[in-house]
């Protein structure tokens, strides 16, 4: 991707906003997916791809390419048959970590909440019943 396109994309024109040109950077489905999988540290793009398999190879490779062009991740290609490449977070990137953290959290707080609201509009019996199954009693 050229400066031109980046810059284009990583500016906040609508609203001048901050946490526009933040989620301009990191904002989509697979981004934030993949820069949490990388704060464990480097890997392979085949490894990517498990940890995300409902996204497509193209899509992983697009989303880490828009990444890379915004220097929050690193893609390093070792000259070797078949070549290896990996992805690592860069320092930039890594300032993302908290919040990766808090989006991870929130979103835990969220599918209990969901979850919460799922079991309490079952009827009281069935409601029981997948207490005592979730908690191992059977």
């Amino acid at each position: 991707m050229n400066d031109t396109v980046r810059q284009a994309r990583r500016k906040a024109t609508r609203t001048g906003c901050a946490v526009e040109a933040t989620l301009s950077v990191m904002g989509g489905i697979w981004k934030p997916v993949l820069m949490f999988h990388l704060l464990e540290g480097r890997l392979r793009f085949n490894a990517l791809c498990r940890l995300v398999p409902n996204a497509t190879p193209r899509m992983v490779t697009i989303q880490l390419r828009e990444l890379e062009a915004d220097g929050i991740v690193r893609r390093t290609v070792y000259p070797e048959v078949p070549p290896r490449v990996e992805y690592e977070l860069t320092d930039f990137g890594r300032t993302l970590e908290p919040v990766l953290i808090s989006l991870r959290d929130w979103g835990e707080a969220l599918q209990a909440r969901d979850q919460a609201e799922a079991a309490s509009a079952l009827p009281p019996a069935v409601s029981a019943r997948a207490v005592e199954l979730a908690s191992g009693n059977r």
